[in-house]
């Protein structure tokens, strides 16, 4: 047992050796879906504390990603989020993929499915209240009616 428990402490020693990349891609905001779409102030906040740590270019990195192996999953999470969706660079989408994500975006809020349940261990803050998950809705519908507007014509 001895032997097996030194073997997991060196393991876990040499495992710190391979950080993850905490570097963020460089920043524009003429392509970020808040300055784009004028979110209002208070919308604005609650996306940002609830959603751009994993969906933006903007993530802040918690202490617990000093620490393999919960760094690679988070860092898993982070690249899977802006993978899916990037608010950081949502200006690129073309309007049809815009529309499609914020339905999207409605369709998780509504279901609950995000943010994580996984994200609120370290953000508490992110947890949204019912009242705050309708208004995302309403707003990421009304976004999204004026962006199928803007293709009509």
């Amino acid at each position: 047992m001895k032997k097996v428990l030194i073997v997991l402490l060196v393991a876990f020693i040499i495992i710190q050796f391979f950080p993850i990349d905490k570097t963020n891609p460089p920043l524009n905001p003429g392509m970020d879906f808040l300055k784009i779409k004028n979110t209002p102030p208070e919308i604005a906040k609650i996306i940002n504390t609830s959603c751009y740590d994993c969906h933006s270019n903007e993530t802040k990195y918690p202490w617990y990603s000093s620490i393999a192996p919960s760094s690679w999953f988070l860092k898993k999470h982070i690249d899977e989020g802006r993978k899916h969706l990037n608010f950081s660079t949502f200006a690129m989408y073309e309007p049809k993929r815009q529309a499609h994500k914020l339905q999207e975006c409605t369709e998780m809020i509504e279901k609950e499915e995000m943010p994580l349940e996984s994200y609120f261990i370290g953000h508490q803050g992110a947890k949204l209240t019912p009242e705050q998950r309708k208004e995302l809705i309403k707003y990421f519908k009304k976004v999204k009616e004026e962006t199928e507007r803007s293709m009509v014509f």
